[in-house]
């Protein structure tokens, strides 16, 4: 079990619910009020999970977190007692792991950070995996190019052509992918 290391934002410092929760729960936070995206940057803290303790979502504040995720992506909960339909539904785009709109607090904060870090990494899985399919389907891409370009030049079979690009790619000890990138500007050059 690794342990929860929170940074708790908030606009009302004046609401002691929440970090009275986490610290019941001997959740370790760092608490800052809310003023934009860029203070929290600076900061040497390393959290493992951001809480927003918010009277209002608004579109500015989803901006500031979307800076913040493609600075570090972390996993977000974010409370607030007010917000318009259209500022839920771009927290939904924002990769908001937990949003709750109440008055009411939790009473107990634990399963919330728990699902809220399970959610969040079963999403980065998710990223990660469609990347490397793009990845391999721009490599597919860039090796059939440049098996057309043997083919065409030395007259070769589409196996050879193939078996030619990947003996190239094990001699250079690069992937296939590099080596059809290599193929395809060696043939850009000597157009």
């Amino acid at each position: 079990m690794f342990r929860i290391n929170a940074l708790l934002v908030e606009d009302n410092l004046i609401d002691f619910s929440l970090r009275n929760l986490l610290k019941e729960e001997n959740i370790a936070y760092v608490q800052f009020k809310y003023k934009d995206v860029t203070s929290l940057l600076i900061k040497e803290i390393r959290p493992n999970i951001i809480i927003f303790n918010l009277n209002t979502l608004s579109e500015p504040t989803l901006i500031d977190l979307k800076k913040l995720n493609a600075f570090k992506a972390l996993p977000i909960i974010i409370f607030c007692r007010e917000a318009s339909s259209e500022t839920i539904e771009l927290a939904i785009k924002s990769d908001i792991s937990e949003l709750f709109i109440t008055h009411a607090k939790p009473a107990n904060i634990k399963p919330i950070i728990n699902i809220a870090i399970s959610r969040f990494n079963h999403q980065q899985a998710l990223r990660n995996d469609l990347e490397e399919a793009l990845e391999k389907l721009e490599n597919r891409k860039l090796t059939d190019r440049a098996k057309a370009i043997l083919i065409r030049t030395q007259n070769f079979s589409e196996d050879e052509a193939y078996h030619t690009l990947r003996k190239l790619a094990m001699d250079r000890k690069i992937t296939l992918g590099e080596m059809a990138k290599n193929v395809i500007a060696m043939s850009e050059l000597f157009k």
